[in-house]
């Protein structure tokens, strides 16, 4: 699954079973997670629980365990459940675990690093999609001439998707503030302890690489030892 993160830009980057239905293959559930038979689970994992009422307050805490240093995040299921809830069974599933953080990008209005593809390839995702939960509190482009562009700000935790609803398994990291349309659902913070690291990665640039010196695999290769929910 190609991963589309901004508008003009490069390609981005996609407790038991869940209950779905063998005719629609989508869960029953207010969330609808839906199997995706063009582009299977880049690792197997069951499609998530999807309860009829899912749970919408709180603030979960997973930790990404990386090579180069931890990034704690915090999930804000007020704000974004169904993909909270997506994420922390994907976490529980391990399907984040020995995984590369394959994109990085450093135009002046974009700043991300993109995780969540265990086929590191930008491709990849978990063989299911489901909705947007959008953003309607991100402050706007200051002089933007469309009226359309919001501020992603540092430290923001976003899905990143193929176009409208679409989500699957990759996220981005904002390491600073980015502009964005307000496409892509945040469902959650980093960290400072987070944010530190994304620094150290950030500051190490991107991969040389044929097509673009702002775009393309961090320099200094991030792994994903383990993710796993810590509070």
């Amino acid at each position: 699954m190609k991963i589309l993160l901004a508008v003009a830009l490069m390609a981005v980057l996609g407790g038991g079973t869940a209950q779905a239905s063998p005719e629609s293959d989508v869960t029953r559930g207010p969330c609808g997670y839906e199997v995706t038979p063009d582009e299977p689970a880049a690792r197997p994992v069951p499609l998530p629980p999807d309860p009829r009422h899912t749970p919408d307050h709180g603030y979960p805490e997973v930790l990404l365990a990386t090579n180069l240093g931890p990034v704690p995040l915090v999930l804000d299921r007020a704000q974004a459940p169904c993909t909270v809830q997506s994420f922390l069974h994907l976490v529980r599933k391990k399907f984040y675990d020995d995984t590369t953080c394959h994109r990085m990008t450093a135009y002046p209005t974009l700043k991300v690093l993109q995780c969540g593809d265990p086929s590191n390839t930008g491709e990849g995702g978990p063989g299911y999609k489901y909705k947007d939960e959008l953003p309607t509190d991100l402050a706007p482009v200051p002089n933007d001439p469309t009226g359309l562009r919001r501020i992603y700000p540092r430290g923001t935790l976003a899905m990143a998707n193929a176009g409208p609803a679409t989500n699957g398994s990759q996220f981005f990291l904002v390491t600073s503030d980015s502009v964005l349309r307000p496409n892509y659902t945040v469902f959650g913070r980093i960290s400072p302890a987070g944010l530190a690291t994304l620094d150290k990665i950030a500051a190490g640039g991107i991969a040389p690489n044929p097509d673009s010196q702002v775009d393309g695999r961090p320099a200094l290769t991030t792994d994903i030892g383990r993710a796993k929910r810590t509070g």
